[in-house]
């Protein structure tokens, strides 16, 4: 046993050299080899540029998209969120009809590309459906405190059937993996559950409400949090519909100033700003969940 573990320590020990031998190799041919002029000292500027009318600090192009990804993952989950329960619960259901329209829609969503599924959404759909809803006109003619309200919520009063078109696309093709998350949590839950609500008279309503869909939620919490970081991540895509999001911020501005390294690794930190507390906040979940199912 003590030799086994000696083994594994030397192979742990063996493995960190080469890692770090390989980091100092690639570090060297950086600095060294790339015929390239480093200008970090630019970057902090693109986050936060001081106002010399308002005498204060304010976001810069980076810091708004890291705002704006922020709204849209936020938003975009949220109705992910919705829409993969109303199809879980079709898909479940006892209606041949609505668990078809469900299957049509989960094998639509995770079977085409998300770039494709935004350009037809956006091209077709929201092109014809949103703008006579008129939301920028009535955003503009809105109260100040409104206006202020809205831009920080959603986007500015100018920009919100745009931000609302990149939130439904996103939400469209995660709500089908949050789908087929929630159903299988349903799923998961013994039939004997079902029997027992029955039973006590509930209908199946109040069954899914009060006996269901809480033990379901439990088993699949860590899923759909590790989905949430995936649309986090996913969110870059509707920088082709020119959402100003961190990473289209992030190409207009390297496209501007020829900073290529340091605008991505910046823009990179700014996604694991993101991802990485809730990657932690998962797997803390996780180990809870595992404690209370022991």
């Amino acid at each position: 046993m003590i030799v086994g573990r000696r083994k594994a320590v030397i192979l742990d020990l063996v493995l960190l050299a080469g890692l770090a031998g390989l980091g100092g190799f690639l570090l060297y041919r950086i600095t060294v080899h790339l015929q390239y002029s480093w200008h970090w000292s630019r970057i902090p500027g693109y986050i936060l540029r001081y106002d010399g009318e308002k005498h204060r600090w304010v976001a810069n192009y980076l810091l708004l998209g890291l705002l704006t990804t922020l709204r849209l993952s936020l938003w975009g989950g949220l109705l992910a969120v919705i829409l993969g329960l109303a199809m879980a619960l079709a898909r479940t259901g006892r209606s041949l009809y609505r668990q078809l329209v469900a299957r049509i829609y989960v094998q639509l969503m995770r079977n085409l590309p998300p770039l494709v599924i935004i350009f037809l959404f956006y091209f077709f759909l929201a092109d014809q459906v949103i703008p006579h809803l008129e939301l920028d006109l009535h955003a503009r003619q809105a109260a100040p405190a409104v206006r202020r309200l809205l831009t920080l919520l959603v986007a500015e009063p100018g920009s919100i059937s745009t931000f609302l078109a990149a939130v439904c696309s996103l939400a469209l093709f995660e709500g089908a993996y949050i789908t087929e998350i929630l159903r299988a949590g349903i799923e998961a839950v013994d039939r004997s559950q079902w029997e027992a609500a029955h039973a006590l008279g509930l209908s199946r309503l109040q069954a899914l409400r009060h006996i269901i869909l809480p033990q379901a939620l439990r088993q699949v919490l860590p899923a759909l949090a590790g989905q949430f970081i995936s649309l986090i991540k996913d969110s870059s895509i509707v920088s082709v519909i020119s959402i100003q999001e961190l990473t289209y911020q992030g190409s207009q501005l390297m496209a501007s100033t020829y900073l290529t390294i340091e605008v991505w690794v910046t823009v990179a930190l700014m996604y694991m700003l993101l991802t990485f507390p809730c990657s932690l906040l998962v797997a803390r979940l996780e180990k809870r969940l595992a404690r209370r199912l022991v």
